[in-house]
């Protein structure tokens, strides 16, 4: 098996990253569990970095694929 397949909270957090770079809404989370917790805190640093203007060519390096 793949890594990114074996670790579910790593890939809702770059989910949720990527999620709040596009700036979509935080009601897209997964539902209740700790992938929702990781889910969130990648949401909330993609706004964060949104707003420090970390997107397009100059956020590339932030997204871990």
């Amino acid at each position: 098996m793949k890594k990114q397949k074996r670790d579910m909270q790593e890939r809702a957090f770059a989910r949720g990253y990527r999620a709040g770079v596009e700036r979509r809404s935080k009601d897209l989370a997964p539902p209740v569990g700790p992938v929702r917790d990781a889910w969130l805190a990648g949401w909330r640093e993609g706004r964060a970095d949104h707003w420090d203007g970390y997107t397009g060519v100059s956020g590339v390096h932030k997204i871990a694929v």
